[in-house]
């Protein structure tokens, strides 16, 4: 379970409407690195919800995966 304090830190660094890059995804159907896309929201474990402008759907996972704000 995600700390409360680090779920509402995520929430308030990746407001929706936030621009990010991906930098690492530990997944087969991860976009290309350097993807960009526009934050949705970050759920209740601490994923960052995100829709790449490529189309892809998949979120960036807490401690796993890695994305950077471009904006």
């Amino acid at each position: 379970m995600i700390p409360q304090m680090v779920l509402k830190m995520l929430r308030e660094t990746y407001k929706p409407g936030t621009r990010v890059e991906l930098v690492q995804m530990d997944d087969a159907h991860a976009p290309e690195i350097g993807t960009q896309g526009t934050v949705v929201g970050v759920d209740a474990i601490g994923s960052i919800m995100v829709n790449w402008d490529n189309g892809s759907t998949l979120s960036v996972v807490w401690r796993v995966d890695r994305c950077k704000i471009i904006n």
